[in-house]
């Protein structure tokens, strides 16, 4: 068996507007712009990821940002709601800032001992704040929200499935272990710092999901170059259709659909995003693999201009 996967590498999801996308991410949330890019099988579309200061894997939330998409609707067969990781004390300061900034919140609340803060991004998409005392220090950026309060990375997902039986016999293969329950919310954990905790809600009744703006796309989880042929194998025993390696310049990729219909990437944690820009200038520029890059000016003059808000904080 290849070594136990310590949890998140990415999620991506669906958004619309591209520049109110990065203004949402980077000015409200604080998260950092650490690439800027295209989707690699739609190259009309942007493909930004946001993350800590060096987008290490566990912090990053990318987006597919379709000008004009249409909304989704969350629900079976999905990732139902990600969420992100702060310290235990920061619980006040980012229900007043999410409020200042118009962001509708619900009120806080305890899950298996944790403060949770529930609200939509621009497009609907469901997140979380999770409050630990056991948040990493992590990486944080320079920005309008303070590092003591700062976002860490994920803390995990939450998948909707009408079974959850299938998936969770994967999860565990996979190294996550059940942990807790509650009604129809079961807790699987695993051994990493960031993005070791996948919640799944088993509703048979509940309406399926359909993709749009406002929905996850995928959920890609941390492995090894050593062990990502092996966990292409482990997906096939399970009965699943894994795709060939993939190279995404930034990390290499597997992809399968699980049998609830979550779509799951196994992604390497190497080369990073610096393996084409420099730290200090992560994201300021659009980067393209060098298999698009002779195709660099009929990309840019089919994209729109990212101006995200400028006049607040």
């Amino acid at each position: 068996m290849p070594t136990d996967i310590p949890g998140i590498h990415h999620v991506t999801a669906i958004a619309s507007d591209p520049s109110e996308n990065l203004d949402f991410y980077t000015r409200t949330l604080g998260l950092r712009l650490v690439k800027q890019s295209v989707n690699q099988d739609d190259v009309s579309v942007y493909h930004l990821f946001y993350g800590d200061y060096g987008g290490s894997p566990g912090t990053s939330m990318t987006f597919f940002p379709y000008e004009g998409a249409q909304q989704g609707r969350v629900g079976t067969g999905q990732v139902d709601t990600t969420a992100f990781l702060i310290p235990a004390d920061s619980v006040d300061y980012w229900v007043e800032r999410l409020a200042d900034e118009g962001v509708e919140t619900e009120d806080p609340h305890e899950r298996f001992g944790d403060t949770v803060i529930p609200f939509r991004d621009p497009d609907g998409l469901p997140l979380e704040l999770v409050a630990r005392e056991d948040a990493p220090a992590g990486d944080p950026p320079e920005g309008p929200v303070p590092e003591e309060h700062a976002i860490r990375g994920f803390f995990g997902v939450t998948l909707s499935l009408e079974s959850a039986e299938p998936t969770a016999t994967l999860l565990q293969t996979m190294g996550f272990r059940e942990t807790e329950s509650e009604h129809d919310r079961r807790r699987y954990e695993a051994e990493g710092e960031l993005g070791y905790v996948v919640d799944i809600l088993e509703d048979p009744q509940a309406p399926r999901g359909q993709p749009g703006a406002g929905t996850v796309h995928h959920v890609a989880f941390q492995v090894t170059d050593e062990d990502q042929s092996a966990w292409r194998d482990v997906l096939m025993e399970h009965g699943l259709r894994p795709t060939e390696i993939i190279d995404r310049k930034w990390f290499r990729s597997v992809y399968a659909r699980t049998k609830g219909g979550v779509l799951f990437e196994f992604a390497t944690k190497e080369p990073g995003y610096t393996v084409d820009e420099d730290l200090e200038e992560l994201g300021e520029r659009l980067v393209l693999p060098e298999w698009l890059e002779d195709r660099r000016d009929e990309i840019e003059a089919g994209l729109p201009e990212l101006t995200p808000d400028q006049s607040a904080e």
